[in-house]
């Protein structure tokens, strides 16, 4: 029999998009899976019986007051029976076969305690006459500690070995899956790679926190409507760096 996969989905106020990753979830070839929906304090509480239907996997729902993602993915991680977990934002979208490549890669690896794949960051906007659709692939490269050190290159909707798995620090803001990695790179917990686009992040709006890389670097991190947010992303990566002495 599949070793049980606990999918963990933290949620807030993204009803939208948790419909698509369910319905992804449903898809996956590989179907030993326990689904835990962490509501992190919704403006409206969300209904098992709005979901359910989408997916034959009954789904755990669970509902706290409003901590933040980390605190979400660790109550989830708390209720995890399965031997892999996976943390699965809402607005993530998975092709069919993610978690049974992911799954063959840690087979391949025993000594790798998650692995991970590239994925494509959509946005969608259809509230306005100018309608529009944006897509960045993101690649991932092959695990490097050092090359882990200078900069995340490995998304939070990664599969993980369970026993493997540790609690996310909920006192950050950003960064928190680039922590994560590195709290485990310090104890001798590694990554592999799975080298295919296997899942797209769906945003219906703006941009959010996302810039292209060119924003980053002179002139163009001074313009008035860039710099605020490209102090902020300065900022949270010098806290990451302080934590771990990087």
């Amino acid at each position: 029999m599949q070793p049980l996969i606990s999918i963990i989905i933290p949620v807030y106020n993204q009803a939208k998009e948790l419909r698509l990753a369910l319905d992804s979830i449903a898809k996956q070839t590989y179907k030993n899976l326990e689904v835990i929906v962490v509501d992190d304090g919704s403006k409206t509480k969300f209904s098992i019986f709005n979901f359910q239907f989408l997916i034959d996997t009954p789904i755990q729902f669970v509902r706290q007051e409003n901590k933040g993602a980390p605190a979400a993915r660790n109550r989830g991680l708390e209720l995890a029976r399965g031997e892999f977990v996976i943390f699965w934002d809402a607005d993530v979208v998975a092709e069919p076969e993610m978690l049974e490549k992911l799954k063959a890669r840690l087979d391949k690896h025993p000594e790798a305690s998650y692995s991970y794949c590239n994925f494509q960051f959509s946005i969608f906007n259809f509230q306005t006459i100018f309608n529009f659709q944006f897509k960045k692939q993101i690649k991932s490269n092959e695990f490097s500690i050092e090359k882990l050190k200078r900069q995340n290159f490995i998304h939070s909707t990664s599969l993980i070995r369970k026993k493997d798995a540790i609690e996310w620090d909920e006192s950050l803001k950003r960064f928190q899956d680039w922590d994560l990695w590195l709290m485990m790179a310090e104890q001798k917990k590694t990554g592999v790679w799975v080298d295919e686009f296997l899942f797209k992040i769906i945003s219906q709006g703006t941009m959010s926190r996302w810039l292209p890389s060119f924003c980053y670097k002179e002139p163009f991190c001074r313009l008035p409507f860039i710099s605020k947010r490209v102090q902020d992303y300065e900022e949270a990566k010098i806290v990451i760096q302080n934590k771990h002495g990087i």
